[in-house]
């Protein structure tokens, strides 16, 4: 087929006008020698109008792999266009590992749609959601559909590195922009008390800033702690102090009060707000987070719990969906006890 053929030094220069132009046939792939460059040409060119040393040839070009815009449209061919409807096209991916949602109705098809999902994402194994987030240890039921078994994996998470289990602890891939929200917040020297760390993703992402002097991690779940000795080790986060236990039992063993504390336990944080206004300073703040349809809801329970202290909402936002019209609810407050 046609290309144009240009010296290496001006390659850059001339496939930058060209792409301007839509004169590149992006079905196949540019090619390279030692001294030239060869671009496919959609259709005439006037070498001399491009630069004043390219030249059009005749060569063979490689032709680019068609990638699907989602994972559905490799299923198109093969289940029916209504039931392809119901497939949720966004999916989580942790680490090297997707998990997908499937309705009822593609129960047949789920392994056809793992195959599709690791097709697509080129991640190692794809698993399916198989039960609500349950449990003190908050973990769910997984089943695997396709690629390797294994669910231990590293998640990158603006640079840090988190190991875990997916079926052994509670982690969340999509609240990445809150923990750096909240870890961007946090000053120097001050001392943290993340009450429900899980695998320690809030704690990492703060200790990344090497800001806080202090971060005690918390979490009832002991496979959650072990997988945060190791990420404190993963990340040179030698500033968190993991502990194992009910938050209230763990409480009374925290020598010092904190400037900060978050509470990342949506469902029942509203049960903690006592200790919480117990644990920090004066003048301290709480992330509080809670499911709620409204920012009214949360707030009203943050101010009654915190009775006779003053409240300083700083920041409220919708962090994510939790079901139709229910949203995971952040609250930034600070805490005026005298």
């Amino acid at each position: 087929m046609k290309a144009l053929r240009v010296p290496k030094r001006h390659a850059n220069t001339i496939i930058k006008r060209l792409v301007k132009d839509s004169l590149i046939n992006t079905n196949f792939k540019i090619k390279r020698d030692e001294k030239f460059v060869f671009i496919p040409l959609k259709g005439p060119v006037d070498p001399k109008m491009i630069h004043d040393s390219a030249s059009i040839i005749e060569t063979e070009f490689k032709e680019k792999e068609k990638r699907p815009r989602d994972f559905k449209e490799i299923l198109k061919d093969k289940i029916e266009d209504e039931l392809l409807a119901d497939i949720r096209r966004s999916f989580d991916i942790i680490g090297d590992i997707v998990i997908l949602e499937i309705p009822e109705e593609l129960e047949e098809y789920k392994h056809l749609i793992g195959e599709a999902a690791l097709k697509f994402t080129k991640k190692r194994g794809v698993f399916r959601k198989k039960s609500k987030v349950k449990g003190i240890k908050r973990i769910r039921e997984f089943e695997h559909l396709a690629g390797e078994h294994s669910t231990e994996t590293i998640h990158v998470e603006y640079s840090t590195r988190i190991k875990l289990d997916i079926k052994k602890v509670y982690f969340n891939p999509r609240l990445a922009n809150e923990r750096e929200r909240i870890a961007r917040q946090v000053k120097e020297g001050e001392i943290v008390l993340d009450m429900f760390a899980g695998v320690g993703p809030f704690s990492l992402a703060i200790a990344r800033y090497k800001k806080a002097s202090k971060i005690y991690a918390v979490d009832i779940n002991p496979t959650a702690i072990e997988y945060l000795k190791e990420n404190i080790r993963l990340n040179k986060a030698h500033e968190i102090i993991p502990c194992h236990g009910d938050i209230r039992e763990v409480a009374e063993k925290i020598p010092e009060k904190v400037d900060r504390i978050i509470m990342n336990l949506p469902a029942s944080a509203k049960e903690f707000l006592d200790l919480a206004l117990k644990l920090v300073k004066d003048g301290g703040i709480i992330h509080y987070y809670e499911f709620a349809r409204d920012f009214e809801t949360p707030i009203k329970n943050l101010l009654e719990a915190a009775q006779p202290f003053k409240v300083k909402i700083l920041h409220k936002r919708m962090v994510k969906s939790k079901s139709p019209g229910v949203w995971q609810i952040a609250i930034d407050a600070k805490i005026q006890k005298t």
